[in-house]
């Protein structure tokens, strides 16, 4: 099949639904063709290496979804192959959802956001619980001068991606963001005071 997030999000009910709302023959496209989506491109990498935060949805040992906003600095998901990211995992609040879940069972969605570009990532795929055990590949998730202390490691095996419509996705900013944004105004707002003040000295 084409299109590897269809394959997986497309089930026959999906299909179904599809068929009777209209909408059938045009994702039928998707699933034609050679395999994509399942492997990453530099425009998804550089996506995802920008990202400070992200949600994440897990399946509960009893059937229940789990989503879960992770944060981190920027940068703090490694794009480690085509097919591979990873992350540290921190020390929290000590629930321990998502990884209980993880270990029942390894199925795992992802939605990644640019808000002030509107664009998000969609990604699925099964995840690998790193430990003590192998500190190697810990260290390759560690984040330089974050004090939280790292617990385990997760690799996720990429199953599917896809971009995601940017409709109603309102522009926000991070306080570092705006002042990126503010200070050549604020420093152009300087020099003219600096210039009116200088008028008014000689009028």
């Amino acid at each position: 099949m084409g299109h590897k997030f269809a394959d997986i999000a497309f089930t026959p009910r999906v299909r179904a639904l599809q068929r009777d709302q209209g909408s059938r023959d045009s994702y039928a496209r998707m699933e034609q063709g050679a395999d994509n989506h399942h492997r990453l491109g530099p425009r998804e990498a550089d996506f995802i290496a920008a990202r400070d935060s992200f949600y994440m949805a897990s399946v509960t040992e009893t059937g229940w979804p789990y989503v879960q906003h992770r944060g981190g600095p920027a940068g703090f998901v490694r794009v480690l192959d085509d097919r591979h990211i990873g992350f540290a995992d921190f020390k929290g609040n000590r629930q321990y959802i998502s990884t209980g879940n993880f270990r029942s069972c390894d199925r795992v969605a992802l939605i990644m956001v640019d808000y002030p570009n509107r664009a998000r990532l969609k990604l699925l795929g099964r995840v690998r619980e790193l430990g003590e055990g192998e500190p190697d590949q810990l260290a390759a998730l560690a984040v330089a001068d974050y004090g939280a202390g790292i617990e385990r490691g997760f690799v996720i095996e990429l199953q599917a991606f896809d971009w995601n419509c940017p409709q109603h996705l309102v522009p926000r900013y991070s306080a570092e963001e705006l002042a990126r944004q503010l200070d050549p105004l604020r420093e152009e707002n300087r020099r003219l005071r600096a210039i009116i003040a200088g008028y008014q000295r000689n009028a």
